[in-house]
């Protein structure tokens, strides 16, 4: 009888956390819309939140109830409360992943520093891939920070590894930049930047090897995909630049939940 009521409270208490996790992220998604949108590429990301939040149209400062995240956008249908004009559903949008990654991180790696470095990890890819999507920009103080946590995940996580856990990491270490460095001096920077490969190697430190490998085929699979979709619906040309950073988190976040999955899957089909 008291372990029954032990596993109900331990059960609710996850509940608990995992509800207060999931508003958390919210939270974040709603600050993180607000950072994307006042550091444009001619500022510094990294300052300038002062003042409150405004309508980006009238210019109009936004009460309590316009910022409540998600549903104050349900609720005014859209539109800015004050001129009525359309809000960029990028908004709820981004409120809303970052809710579902920060319940999905919890599930995952449960409660304790490693989840806390998540959350930051997860936070600076989400703002990497909104920003690179409006502005082709990958704001470097945004990587860099996100590389810190990651090292100091990778020291949290040092009694676990082994020579050959080590090996792999540093062989991912070299690989992944390498590949996407040859890539921009073969293109002469018309393919990638060099955004990229700081970016692929946070995705290194992150994930680690053979999931990077992982991350990668699904960043090139999934940007192939959307770039003849653009092309064959008249949006882009064969020609026209399109960011990778957003397919490169995509693989990353795939990658980090569901990579040995996939691997698993995958070897399945391979005849030694």
């Amino acid at each position: 009888m008291i372990d029954e009521k032990s596993n109900l409270i331990l059960m609710l208490t996850d509940e608990f956390i995992l509800i207060f996790v999931f508003l958390l992220g919210l939270a974040i998604g709603s600050f993180l819309n607000c950072v994307i949108y006042r550091f444009t590429p001619h500022h510094k990301f990294g300052g300038g939140l002062r003042g409150r939040s405004f309508c980006p149209h009238c210019k109009h400062k936004l009460s309590w109830e316009d910022l409540i995240p998600i549903l104050s956008f349900v609720f005014l249908r859209g539109h800015c409360r004050y001129c009525r004009q359309k809000i960029s559903p990028q908004y709820p949008l981004v409120e809303l992943a970052t809710g579902l990654l920060f319940a999905m991180t919890f599930c995952y790696f449960g409660f304790g520093l490693e989840l806390l470095l998540w959350l930051f990890i997860l936070t600076c890819l989400i703002a990497i891939f909104v920003y690179d999507l409006k502005y082709y920009i990958i704001p470097d103080s945004v990587v860099f920070s996100a590389m810190a946590a990651a090292f100091f995940l990778r020291i949290v996580d040092f009694e676990n590894l082994d020579f050959f856990s080590m090996s792999n990491f540093g062989f991912g270490v070299l690989v992944a930049p390498v590949f996407f460095l040859v890539i921009i001096l073969v293109s002469r920077g018309r393919w990638m930047g060099l955004g990229d490969v700081k970016l692929a190697l946070l995705m290194v430190l992150t994930l680690g090897w053979p999931n990077i490998l992982v991350a990668m085929f699904l960043a090139f699979l999934i940007g192939a995909i959307i770039g003849l979709g653009l092309i064959w619906g008249g949006k882009k040309t064969a020609k026209s630049e399109v960011p990778f950073g957003p397919f490169l988190v995509t693989g990353t976040v795939i990658a980090l939940f569901w990579g040995e999955a996939i691997i698993d899957w995958y070897l399945q089909f391979v005849v030694i």
